[in-house]
């Protein structure tokens, strides 16, 4: 399951809006504002996984240990090889 976090997080590595999120994860701009608030607000999980897979589809990888959980932008390989 995403959390408030780990999609502010992401948007933040990818330098993008909620608008754009929304837009690619197609879902409305009010449910991505409702996943990304920290208030409590119930969200479908069909909001929290299109938003989960519209960020994996652009190089986000989740990450959850025993410690907590966190996320990285994984580069594909040929940009990669240029470093």
């Amino acid at each position: 399951m995403i959390t408030a976090r780990q999609s502010r997080a992401a948007r933040a590595l990818l330098g993008w809006t909620q608008e754009t999120l929304a837009d690619k994860a197609q879902v409305s701009l009010t449910a991505l504002k409702r996943l990304e608030s920290e208030s409590g607000l119930k969200v479908f999980e069909t909001t929290r996984d299109q938003v989960r897979r519209a960020l994996e589809g652009n190089g986000i990888m989740f990450l959850s240990t025993e410690q907590g959980e966190g996320l990285m932008l994984v580069r594909p390989k040929q940009h990669r090889d240029n470093y």
